[in-house]
């Protein structure tokens, strides 16, 4: 652990120091066959930046996106759309190792059970600071407010732009891509209407 004193402000950065090394000597090894000079000021310190990065941008391997529900669930006889939206997401493509980033919506409807609001942007964040592809990562969000809470139905539409396709390959850099899933009631029409319509529309 790593704790820095700044006028008063403390931050605190813990890394596994083992899993620090290995991935910094790792990426030394990149950056000298990329035909980098690894001792020049620039780079010096590099390695162990990226190691520490690479740890931080995947930390949601060490959570538990279930159990972060399970701690914050509240008996309600709410029967109507709950709807969390525009919800940052950041992850790493697990084909190129490169950054996708975009937004989440996600709604659900009661049964019985609601879940603290904040509970939901952490399950985004828990599964998607891991490698991901958006397919999966949309499923894994609804499966597990689905298991969490047995609502009615769960909702979630994930918008991203993915630096595999911007910066290198096709390099469409205004290209977005989407992703849906729904279950239980948001399989009717109606309900899925009313969900894009609130994702989609500003509320005055």
């Amino acid at each position: 652990m790593i704790a820095k004193q700044i006028k008063g402000y403390e931050k605190i950065e813990k890394y596994d120091t083992e899993t620090t090394s290995i991935l910094a000597d790792n990426y030394r090894s990149i950056i000298e066959n990329l035909g980098e000079n690894i001792y020049r000021e620039g780079l010096e310190k590099t390695p162990e930046r990226a190691a520490k990065a690479m740890q931080y941008l995947t930390h949601g391997y060490e959570l538990d996106p279930l159990e972060i529900l399970k701690s914050a669930l509240f008996t309600e006889n709410h029967k109507q759309m709950i709807v969390v939206k525009d919800i940052e997401v950041y992850s790493m493509c697990e084909h190129h190792m490169l950054p996708f980033f975009g937004k989440a919506h996600v709604a659900y409807i009661p049964d019985g059970k609601i879940v603290g609001l904040s509970k939901i942007p952490r399950v985004v964040d828990a599964f998607s600071r891991r490698m991901q592809v958006q397919e999966r990562l949309t499923d894994e969000i609804k499966n597990c407010i689905q298991e969490a809470l047995n609502p009615l139905g769960v909702a979630v539409v994930i918008e991203a732009q993915h630096m595999c396709m911007c910066m290198r390959g096709i390099q469409k850099q205004n290209s977005v891509t989407t992703t849906s899933s729904f279950n239980g009631a948001f399989e009717k029409n109606k309900t899925r209407k009313e969900f894009i319509s609130l994702v989609s529309n500003k509320l005055s």
